[in-house]
């Protein structure tokens, strides 16, 4: 166990401007450490989660029962910590350890006649900052993929989940100490409020890439507010088409999957659009699965509203990402107008196409624009453990530098290494 003087929780609140002076700080000790540094600090850190586990729920169920009344029993689900999402968590944790690590790798290289060596390397981003919201394990996978390449993060959850994370936080900077590493290479900001989020999105010179990780609300702010660099991360309208040619009995589970196993999360389908010719067979199937088994409030476009039970769709109602057992649901002509519907209204997250043609999955897969496309499967496999990354950063929704969900090499950029030898131009 650690000594008891590293699992007290520090009582003395830092600005975010002094967070962000410790993070930089920080920066070059993290680009001075080598691949089995990195890896060995992960473990660390991984390892204290699981010492601190007993204080990290202790934490946590002082959060849940501060937002009981204020959030959704969905949203607090997704707040709530147990024994075994905290192994869970350590578990991601190992695994990014154990990855590839990109940081060093020359990706490419090229020597002119002169003797001039050219060399394309691989380097860490610096210093990342991440807002998100109440989903405590974020706090440990953001941290981790910051660390194991090479990057100082400064991490600014919900205050809803403030109290688990810094229960978090204060576990995976012992483990660093432990190691003899720089605690300043996890940070957490302690202002929740709306002050310290806009510090971050100016915070030129200290951030040199901001990821903002929630609902729209915050996205948006931060891609229209923020003048450090920002990627735009995931809300997810998600849609799963039913073709004419699809399994029927195949397309209810994985709709079932989409919808349910995790309603709160962004890879959750919100939408299901129905061809025409299976729609009469189709949806009573979708009625009894999602609305009778699961409590699913169906949102029905007019004429799903003339073969199933549910509610008139509004206006919204298909741009809108639910986080809750509520799905909208359209009846189209063609597997054209599911591609059409899908450009108007997806946020470029996540789609599947449920079909046994290979034409339409094709066509489905050649036109849809979004970071993750599937052929007769989930969408709820859009994330990073389930793609082999360990954990993600986030869903990156945009195609400059990074897409889909994002890893270490996700978390990397590039320079340019020239060797000479006296070269003059």
């Amino acid at each position: 166990m650690l000594a008891p003087a590293l699992l007290e929780r520090s009582d003395i609140m830092l600005s975010t401007k002094e967070i962000l002076v410790n993070a930089k700080n920080a920066k070059n000790s993290a680009l001075v450490t080598s691949k089995e540094d990195r890896k060995r600090a992960v473990l660390a850190m991984a390892d204290a989660i699981l010492e601190n586990k007993e204080q990290i729920l202790e934490q946590n169920r002082m959060d849940l029962e501060n937002a009981k009344g204020k959030i959704s029993e969905v949203m607090l689900d997704r707040l709530r910590l147990t024994p075994d999402r905290i192994k869970a968590m350590a578990e991601s944790m190992r695994t990014v350890a154990e990855l590839s690590d990109p940081v060093g790798k020359t990706i490419s290289e090229y020597k002119r006649e002169d003797g001039l060596l050219i060399k394309k390397v691989c380097v860490p981003i610096g210093v990342v900052a991440i807002i998100y919201e109440s989903r405590p394990n974020v706090t440990a996978d953001a941290a981790a993929l910051c660390v194991k390449s090479g990057n100082v993060s400064v991490l600014r959850g919900g205050k809803e989940a403030f109290n688990s994370a810094k229960a978090i936080v204060d576990a995976m900077k012992s483990g660093l100490e432990k190691e003899g590493f720089d605690k300043n290479l996890v940070n957490l900001v302690e202002d929740t409020t709306r002050d310290s989020a806009n510090e971050l999105m100016r915070a030129n010179g200290y951030v040199d890439l901001l990821i903002p990780r929630g609902g729209k609300g915050l996205i948006d702010a931060c891609v229209q507010n923020a003048t450090v660099p920002c990627i735009q991360t995931g809300t997810g309208i998600c849609h799963i088409y039913v073709d004419k040619f699809a399994d029927l009995e195949k397309a209810v589970k994985i709709l079932d999957n989409a919808k349910t196993s995790r309603p709160s999360v962004c890879n959750a389908a919100e939408v299901c659009l129905v061809h025409r010719d299976v729609a009469n067979e189709f949806l009573p199937m979708v009625y009894k699965a999602l609305a009778e088994e699961k409590n699913v409030e169906l949102r029905l476009c007019e004429k799903s509203a003339q073969i199933i039970k549910g509610k008139t769709a509004g206006e919204n109602d298909f741009d809108t990402e639910f986080l809750d057992y509520i799905l909208a649901v359209k009846i189209v002509d063609s597997t054209e107008e599911a591609i059409e519907h899908i450009s108007l209204h997806s946020t470029g997250h996540s789609e599947t196409i449920i079909s046994e043609n290979t034409e339409a999955q094709k066509l489905f897969t050649s036109l849809v624009d979004s970071a993750a496309v599937y052929v007769n499967a989930s969408t709820r496999f859009t994330d990073g453990g389930e793609f082999g990354l360990g954990c993600e950063m986030g869903i990156s929704t945009q195609k400059m530098h990074a897409r889909g969900p994002m890893g270490i090499e996700e978390m990397t950029a590039y320079k340019y290494v020239i060797e000479g030898n006296g070269h003059i131009r």
